[in-house]
């Protein structure tokens, strides 16, 4: 019997081959060059066996994979980059045969002359589908936590080992370009019923149904290597396709502005290879996945959606000498809409919690929040009747602060106001222990002024949460002067519960993420005051990369929040400190005109009854003379946008604000949106090049203003040719540098 490290063949009295993936050391399978050569070998051991009639491929973990580590891709690219500096052409030679690799390991597979089923025991993404797809029969577990995907394109890649051409041959090009291009989330039942597996049964049956295909005649020959196979939906030159390719490259070009490589490479991939063979569609997929490879968007897309954010979230800042804490109670002061939130994302992470405020009304109107919550969930069948009430048991709503007595972390969430946080932080201290932290939700406050209030300044942090809670992925741990290390593991442990990533900030006025957001609004507010047209400002934003308007964004946080923010800034900083034009505008806006945001019904948009979809109020054309939009440069406007914010992170970063990249660029696309096809607002900057960046803010700050003054830290990169990933090397691995 051949010896495997990550697999184990047990061929039954039947004749039916076993195959368990179970990686040794590893939470979950994934695809390394190393379990690529033994599958190579258990594929030839299965052909090769006159007494093997079948082969049924599992998994022994609980879920069944996540498709291929990137690490290999980036070792890939490590060695295209090394092998290029010698000999370019030899270079793309080698990376095109690599990026082949996958895909024609699992041609192998499926040309081999035995059958094999995939039995899906849990998540199968990438391409540990791909390799699904091309065994002859697919029987997948009848579990709520099971999800079939193609996610490539959140990376900045594409479904390059044989993903292009097999989905479209079984589900019909459209459906295949929905799933793809969105990388969306299958569950058995929408995987079956649009032909992408073939049976959905209970887990226990699964290794059972799966030999049972094999049993009744399998066939070892895939549907598209038959003489009379058509495309589900008719081929690419007929009427049906008439309608879907027009049509399916705008919305591509709708949704994406052409920022995205990846995704138009899955458009062209389906529809050459349609017109082809099934092999020679393969050579396609891999010559576009080649190219793919190569550039900026998908070496900076997949290091920060993929590497760095597995490794914050598995908390690669956390202080290693802390040993790790389970929390048994937390308490959360507050229960308006953000205290709301965060009890729900604690209760759901089964901890208890204690939520407190002024009266028990008031208390209880926060508790019927995660109600609510999950009786939406119930409605889309994610959640049932008794995981609700065992949530909701685990939630103590009341105004009586003894009821914290025992928690291992407090979190205020009361209102924006220093004397009323002082006060909830000494009301809840007198019933605190000693080893207890508290934690405050502030977005604009110095957490170093609010630990003033408290007893241990030690034990004292910020975690910002973001609106909505139970949907925004980001937390911000600020770290005041006197917070301790502790306090810093104890959040970190408390957001990796919660299922939220964390990044470390240190104190300053705004933190990190609002600094760089209220930059984008800013702007806008420069622009209007130009006279650039608003429907001019919003789609520059959008066609930049950003998912919200700067326009719609300050609707939706309220303008007279923003007022007030100025107004604040103006008391602490000075007159100087913020624009008058801003000022003018915001003040017209709220005071004059009463257009508060969304909140009220009308601010820079008008939002009229449902269905009815809001649009931008006609007034704004008013407030200021109109530039003709023929006569203003909307690459111009997209660069202002992109930055300004990319400015104010090098600020933050030279102040010693952030400290790790990682944290930069993957909390600026969790927060808000920031392109994510740079790869986050420094490796945006990296992918320009510092010299080049640094050249174009200068002459942007010539044309509009200060705040594309660079700062003293990116002229120093720039006169060393330095990148951000060089000069703030994160702790952990090699990264590759741009192409």
């Amino acid at each position: 019997m051949a010896d495997y490290t990550n697999f184990t063949v047990e061929t039954d009295a039947d004749g039916i081959a076993l195959i368990t993936w179970d990686m040794p050391g590893r939470s979950m399978n994934v695809f390394t060059e190393e379990a690529m050569d033994e599958l190579d070998r258990v594929i030839d051991q299965v052909a090769g066996d006159a007494g093997i009639k079948g082969a049924v491929f599992t998994s022994g973990k609980n879920t069944f994979s996540g498709g291929a580590d990137i690490s290999m891709l980036h070792k890939i690219m490590t060695r295209f980059h090394e092998e290029k500096a010698r000999d370019r052409e030899k270079a793309v030679r080698q990376l095109f045969e690599e990026a082949g690799r996958m895909s024609w390991l699992w041609r192998k597979l499926e040309t081999s002359g035995k059958p094999w089923v995939s039995a899906i025991n849990g998540t199968c993404m990438g391409g540990a589908l791909e390799l699904s797809l091309a065994c002859h029969g697919r029987v997948v577990a009848d579990e709520e936590a099971v999800r079939l995907a193609l996610p490539e394109v959140k990376i900045g890649i594409f479904p390059g080992a044989g993903g292009t051409q097999r989905v479209p041959r079984l589900t019909g090009a459209e459906e295949a370009l929905r799933m793809m291009t969105s990388g969306q989330n299958l569950s058995p039942q929408k995987a079956k019923a649009v032909g992408l597996v073939h049976e959905v049964v209970p887990r226990r049956r699964l290794i059972e149904a799966a030999r049972k295909m094999i049993l009744d005649g399998l066939r070892s020959v895939q549907p598209w290597d038959e003489k009379d196979f058509k495309v589900p939906g008719g081929p690419v030159y007929s009427a049906a396709g008439a309608n879907l390719w027009p049509a399916a490259i705008a919305i591509l070009r709708r949704e994406t502005y052409g920022n995205y490589p990846g995704a138009a490479a899955i458009l062209k991939c389906v529809y050459e290879g349609l017109l082809v063979p099934f092999e020679t569609g393969l050579r396609i997929e891999q010559r576009y996945f080649a190219q793919i490879l190569q550039t900026r968007e998908a070496e900076a897309m997949s290091r920060s959606m993929f590497i760095s954010l597995q490794e914050l979230n598995k908390g690669a800042r956390r202080p290693k000498d802390v040993p790790a804490r389970k929390l048994k109670k937390v308490g959360v002061l507050g229960a308006g809409f953000m205290g709301a939130g965060i009890t729900y994302v604690t209760a759901k992470a089964g901890i208890p919690v204690v939520l407190i405020d002024r009266d028990q009304e008031t208390a209880d109107r926060g508790k019927a929040h995660s109600a609510r919550l999950m009786d939406d969930l119930i409605k889309k069948g994610r959640a049932t009747e008794a995981e609700k009430e065992k949530l909701l048991s685990l939630i103590t709503a009341t105004p009586d602060y003894a009821a914290l007595e025992g928690a291992d972390l407090v979190i205020e969430a009361v209102f924006e106001d220093s004397d009323v946080k002082k006060e909830v932080i000494q009301k809840a201290e007198a019933f605190l222990k000693s080893s207890s932290i508290f934690a405050s939700n502030t977005s604009t406050i110095p957490i170093k002024g609010l630990a003033k209030n408290s007893k241990r300044p030690g034990n004292f942090i910020g975690i910002h949460f973001f609106s909505p809670v139970e949907r925004m992925m980001l937390v911000e741990i600020i770290q005041g002067r006197k917070t301790g290390e502790k306090a810093l593991a104890v959040a970190m442990d408390y957001a990796r519960a919660i299922r939220k990533t964390p990044i470390v900030v240190n104190d300053t006025r705004g933190f990190y993420v609002n600094r760089c957001v209220l930059r984008y609004m800013q702007e806008a507010y420069s622009m209007l005051a130009e006279g650039v047209p608003a429907p001019m400002i919003e789609n520059a934003a959008r066609m930049a990369g950003m998912p919200v308007g700067p326009l719609a964004l300050t609707d939706e946080t309220a303008i007279d929040l923003a007022q007030k923010i100025m107004r604040q800034t103006v008391r602490d900083l000075g007159e100087k400190a913020v624009d008058p034009r801003h000022m003018e505008l915001i003040d017209t806006m709220a005071d004059k005109h009463g257009r508060l945001g969304r909140k009220n019904g009308k601010g820079f948009y008008e939002y009229p009854p449902k269905p009815a979809k809001k649009y931008l109020w006609p007034g704004l054309k008013e407030l200021y003379p109109q530039q003709a939009p023929e006569k203003i440069d909307v690459e111009e406007l997209k660069a202002r946008f992109l930055y300004v914010i990319a400015l104010e992170a090098a600020r933050v970063m030279e102040e010693g604000i952030v400290t790790d990249p990682r944290e930069a660029d993957v909390g600026s696309i969790l927060a808000f949106g920031f392109a994510p096809y740079t790869g986050g607002v420094l490796s945006f900057i990296d992918g320009v090049g510092t010299g080049e960046f640094v050249r174009r803010a200068q002459d942007l700050q010539k044309k509009y203003g200060k705040q594309f003054k660079p700062p003293k830290l990116l002229l120093q990169m720039a006169e060393n040719g330095e990148s951000f990933y060089e000069r703030f090397r994160p702790e952990t691995g090699q990264l590759v540098k741009a192409a």
